[in-house]
């Protein structure tokens, strides 16, 4: 049973780093590369769409992870997992903080209504997430480590 909620946890976390990842690396560029307002209407659509989705992955993830480490209490591999837990917890407070605010503003957007540091929030969402992405990579790789 444990090793279920190890992979399980490892799957959950990995696929969601993947995600996080595609945005920042792959997604978010395309946009930026498309002529007039259409990357803009990608972006306004994927915050409203990952916005709905991600608190439960990165929450879900959290929680998992910290099941693991109770689980886990004094076996090897068991401090990697609570750090990997920590960093999962980093990850949601630096979005509850950072990033939230930003998406939920992106999200009522209307290319009739952007407001005019537009771009300025673009960017400084996006430079959070890849701080956020780092982290994410941390704890992935931490949990692939313990689960090893």
């Amino acid at each position: 049973m444990l090793t279920a909620l190890e992979v399980f946890t490892t799957v959950v976390a990995g696929l969601m780093v993947g995600v996080e990842f595609s945005v920042a690396f792959v997604i978010n560029p395309i946009l930026g590369g498309l002529p007039g307002d259409n990357g803009l209407r990608g972006r306004i659509h994927g915050a409203r769409m990952l916005g709905a989705v991600m608190p439960f992955w990165y929450i879900g993830s959290l929680v998992l992870a910290a099941v693991w480490a109770v689980a886990e209490w004094g076996h090897q591999g068991a401090g990697l997992v609570v750090i990997a837990a920590g960093l999962l917890m980093l990850s949601v407070l630096m979005s509850i903080l950072l990033l939230v605010p930003i998406n939920n503003q992106t999200k009522e957007w209307t290319t009739d209504s952007l407001p005019e540091d537009w771009k300025e929030q673009a960017a400084r969402w996006d430079r959070y997430h890849y701080v956020r992405v780092g982290i994410l990579i941390g704890a992935f790789a931490l949990l692939a480590a313990a689960l090893a």
